[in-house]
């Protein structure tokens, strides 16, 4: 397993806000611009996503992923693991949101990736930090406006 490549934001909004963004894997490329596409494949008994099959393209890391998710902590954890993909041979993360008491949320977002051709593991955090610190800018600008 690859080292785990973290980061966190606060964002003002309340966290039933955050979650809810974050539920709504089909808007994510919305919002996202490293998601391409979304086509949620298996719901849970609440109407979450339980599976789902995405196109990425962030930079360096492009692929038709299959990601299934885990709401058990939800809402202050939702977390993901690989399924199948065409190049990638892990890709697993976890957000963490915590309410802060003031309606702002902290999210923190942890993203493991490892890839089926040899990649130098200081490319690949590289990799994995831009595409955290992405995700996370643009969630916080989709939930500030």
């Amino acid at each position: 397993m690859s080292d785990i490549s973290e980061n966190s934001i606060t964002i003002e909004a309340p966290i039933g806000e955050v979650v809810a963004v974050l539920t709504d894997l089909a808007s994510y490329p919305t919002w996202s611009t490293a998601i391409k596409s979304v086509e949620v494949q298996d719901k849970d008994a609440s109407g979450r996503a339980t599976k789902a099959k995405m196109s990425i393209d962030a930079g360096v890391m492009k692929d038709r992923v299959i990601l299934d998710y885990d709401w058990s902590k939800s809402p202050t954890e939702i977390s993901f693991a690989l399924d199948d993909a065409d190049l990638l041979t892990e890709m697993s993360g976890t957000y963490e949101i915590a309410d802060n008491g003031d309606d702002t949320t902290t999210v923190k977002y942890q993203l493991t990736v490892a890839l089926s051709m040899p990649v130098p593991a200081m490319m690949r955090q590289k990799a994995e930090r831009a595409t955290i610190d992405l995700a996370l800018n643009q969630l916080k600008t989709k939930l500030e406006g």
